[in-house]
């Protein structure tokens, strides 16, 4: 057998890998969580800034269930 061919360094290499593919999962799922975090924040920024906004510029667009209909119906 060539080196790296027995069975005991082919199980070491793949429980290295395995490790080493834990490691970025689980770094993975830190930046996923800190990012739902952080979208979540901007969510709520946004929702207030559209509030502020439509108090203090009330649209002159009426909503479709208070607009009256065309004369020709």
């Amino acid at each position: 057998m060539a080196e790296g061919d027995r069975p005991e360094e082919r199980i070491e290499s793949l429980e290295l890998r395995l490790m080493e593919q834990e490691v970025a999962l689980e770094r993975l799922t830190r930046t996923v969580l800190e990012q739902e975090r952080e979208l979540e924040l901007q969510r709520a920024r946004i929702r207030r800034m559209e509030a502020q906004l439509t108090a203090l510029s009330p649209s002159d667009i009426v909503p479709e269930s208070e607009e009256a209909q065309p004369p020709h119906y």
